[in-house]
């Protein structure tokens, strides 16, 4: 299926957007953590890179979709 998935609901970490797209999300949307901590989004992107070379992923493509 070529719809896109929106990932929502509890992402508070580059983790957890990750997570979100191994479950098929290909995009994530950070909520309520915008109200606890304004910085959340920047940090959440800033984080993705350097999780992303611990985990071996050289594109962030190759992750959607395989939980």
């Amino acid at each position: 299926c070529s719809l896109p998935i929106m990932g929502c609901g509890r992402v508070c970490s580059a983790h957890e957007a990750v997570e979100m797209m191994m479950a098929g999300a290909s995009a994530v949307q950070v909520g309520a953590q915008n109200l606890r901590d304004p910085f959340a989004c920047p940090r959440i992107v800033g984080d993705l890179p350097g999780l992303l070379d611990e985990l071996g992923v050289m594109d962030i493509n190759e992750i959607r979709g395989v939980a």
